[in-house]
C-alpha cells in the first residue's frame, strides 16, 4: 500500500520573522507602563508541554468541556456549514479538531484541512499523522501568526474556520474587534466561524482553574521570562517574581501577572532594551476573558458575523457564526 504524500507546508512566518515579532512585542509591552507581554510567547516547547499538563488538571475545566461540546455538535457543524475546507487557527497538534475531522469525513464533503500555527515542527508532525488517519484529505499546514497572516488563508471553497480553546479571550476588547474584523475580511459571505469561548461563572471556580494546587500554571506563566532570557539574552531572575492571578469583575476576565518582589534592573540585549522594575511592580502576561451570550453575539455582529447557533453546557460555549454579505 502506497504512503500518502507528505503535506505541503506554507511558511508565512520563518525564524527571522518570529524573532522580529518577539522584539517588537517586547519593546512595546515591557518598554511602557503598565508592563505587558503577549501570551503567544508562552508557547515555546517547554510552555506547550506545561500547558498540555494544565489541560489535564482537575481544576482546569475548559479543555474537556469544549471537547464534550465538539463531540455533541460536530455533526451539526457539518450539516449547517456543508464546508469543503476546514481551517484551524492556533492548531497545535489538532487534537480536539479530530472530532470535527471525523464528522466531516463521515459526511464525505471535506476536501482540505488547513492547520495554522507558529510552530513549524508541531505542524509537520501533526500533519504527517493526519494524512495517515484521513486518506484522501488534503492537509495544507500554514506556519504563521493568526493575528498577522489571515491573508494567507485559502479562498474559493466554502470554509469553516475553527478558533477553539477560548483563545479569543486572550485579546483585549479593541484587539478582539480588530481581529474579528480582519477575519471577516478574509472570509467570503457564507463562510463560517466556529468559536470556542469560556463563559462567566463563579469567581472562586475561575481562580482555582488558573491557580492550581500543583503550581503548573505558575510555572507556565513564569516560563515567559525564561523565553526572553533564552531568545533575547535577558537576565530575568525567575525566582524574584511571584505569580499573581486574579479575577477582574469589571472586565469579567482572569488576569495573570508576575510581580517583582525586589527592585530589578533587567537588560534585554536582543531587544536593545533595559527595564527598571520597582518592588511590587507587575508584568501582565495573559488575560482570559469570559463571555456572556449577548456580549458575544454583539461583538460578532459588529465584525460582520451572524450567530446561527450557540451551544453551551454552562461551563463553556461553542458558537457557529456565518459571514454576512
Amino acid at each position: 500500500m502506497s504512503r500518502p504524500p507528505e503535506p505541503s507546508v506554507h511558511v508565512a512566518l520563518d525564524a527571522e520573522g518570529t524573532t522580529s515579532s518577539l522584539v517588537a512585542d517586547v519593546r512595546r509591552g515591557l518598554g511602557s507602563v503598565p508592563r505587558t507581554l503577549p501570551p503567544k510567547w508562552l508557547y515555546d516547547d517547554c510552555g506547550s508541554e506545561l500547558f498540555d499538563q494544565i489541560t489535564r488538571l482537575p481544576e482546569y475545566y475548559p479543555t474537556e468541556a469544549e471537547r464534550r461540546l465538539l463531540a455533541q455538535h460536530a455533526a451539526d457543524v457539518v450539516r449547517e456549514t456543508a464546508a469543503s475546507t476546514l481551517v484551524e487557527l492556533g492548531s497545535g497538534t489538532s487534537d480536539k479538531t479530530r472530532t470535527l475531522l471525523d464528522a466531516f469525513t463521515e459526511g464525505g464533503i471535506l476536501r482540505r484541512f488547513v492547520p495554522v500555527d507558529v510552530s513549524e515542527a508541531t505542524l509537520r508532525s501533526a500533519a504527517s499523522m493526519l494524512v495517515q488517519r484521513y486518506p484522501g484529505l488534503t492537509v495544507e499546514p500554514l506556519v504563521g501568526d493568526f493575528t498577522l497572516h489571515l491573508g494567507h488563508l485559502p479562498s474559493g471553497d466554502r470554509k469553516v474556520v475553527a478558533f477553539l480553546g477560548g483563545t479569543i479571550g486572550n485579546f483585549y476588547v479593541e484587539e478582539r474587534a480588530a481581529f474579528l474584523g480582519a477575519l471577516a475580511d478574509s472570509l467570503a459571505p457564507g463562510d463560517f466561524l466556529l468559536l470556542g469561548t469560556d463563559v462567566v461563572k463563579d469567581a472562586d471556580r475561575l481562580v482555582a482553574a488558573y491557580n492550581d494546587s500543583a503550581g503548573v500554571t505558575e510555572a507556565f506563566v513564569t516560563n515567559s521570562l525564561a523565553v526572553l532570557n533564552r531568545e533575547l539574552g535577558a537576565d530575568f531572575d525567575l525566582d524574584a517574581f511571584t505569580y499573581v492571578p486574579f479575577w477582574d469583575p469589571a472586565m469579567e476576565r482572569m488576569d495573570l501577572r508576575l510581580r517583582a518582589e525586589t527592585p530589578q534592573r533587567v537588560t534585554l540585549p536582543g531587544a536593545d532594551l533595559v527595564v527598571e522594575l520597582a518592588a511590587g511592580e507587575e508584568i501582565r502576561v495573559e488575560i482570559s476573558t469570559k463571555f456572556r451570550p449577548d456580549q458575544l453575539r454583539d461583538e460578532l455582529a459588529a465584525a460582520g458575523f451572524a450567530t446561527d447557533h450557540l451551544w453551551t453546557d454552562g461551563d463553556f460555549a461553542l458558537t457557529l457564526a456565518r459571514r454576512l454579505p
